[in-house]
């Protein structure tokens, strides 16, 4: 990924794609400390605030993306990060939300970033599978019902398909909460993702120079 890419659009409607590595460098830091409980400034911004301090992909940030996802996945691999609740987006919520919430970030963000740039993107389906929960609650509050089940089939295996984001232009709408917003999610009911499977390691997008 260049940063020639930074103004392209992205399957977000209303993010390009230094919006979305704006989003990836802040959340990375939100739920690593949230896995960790260390509360501070990171966790108790609201993503959704127009004045909230937003990282900038400038300097050394492929660096600090890599070194900031690793600390995230380590986080998330400690078992007492899946325990009582925690602090993200600015909200209180279960530890287990928020860690699927972080795998649901990386993951369909990811995707974004790689069809923006075009970069191959293998989605993991056991990745996809954990991260249906909190895409079957956003499609569910948008219809007013609950979506057709999820079934394995060669067209499913894109985080499009399985997201939903296929059914919506866009995905990520204008002035709305990004996709995987905490306080989008606060409501979801959900087992720790892919049994015990920390966020990351998934797609193949790649942010070299």
């Amino acid at each position: 990924m260049r940063e020639r890419h930074f103004d392209a659009p992205t399957p977000c409607a209303a993010y390009t794609v230094r919006d979305l590595l704006r989003h990836l460098l802040g959340l990375t830091v939100a739920f690593r400390d949230a896995a960790r409980k260390d509360f501070g400034p990171a966790t108790r911004t609201d993503p959704a605030d127009p004045d909230a301090p937003r990282p900038e992909p400038a300097g050394d940030w492929r660096g600090r993306l890599r070194t900031q996802l690793d600390e995230l996945v380590a986080a998330w691999r400690e078992p007492a990060a899946w325990r009582g609740e925690t602090e993200a987006g600015g909200i209180t919520l279960p530890a287990p939300v928020a860690g699927a919430v972080a795998l649901n970030e990386v993951f369909l963000h990811g995707w974004d970033l790689a069809r923006a740039t075009g970069q191959p993107y293998r989605a993991d389906e056991a990745t996809a599978r954990a991260c249906s929960p909190c895409w079957r609650s956003r499609r569910t509050r948008r219809s007013g019902r609950p979506p057709a089940s999820v079934r394995p089939s060669p067209y499913r295996r894109t985080p499009r398909c399985w997201s939903g984001r296929w059914r919506t232009a866009g995905g990520c709408r204008p002035g709305a909460r990004a996709a995987g917003d905490p306080g989008a999610r606060a409501g979801v009911r959900t087992r720790r993702p892919g049994a015990n499977r920390a966020p990351g390691g998934t797609g193949a997008a790649t942010v070299s120079r």
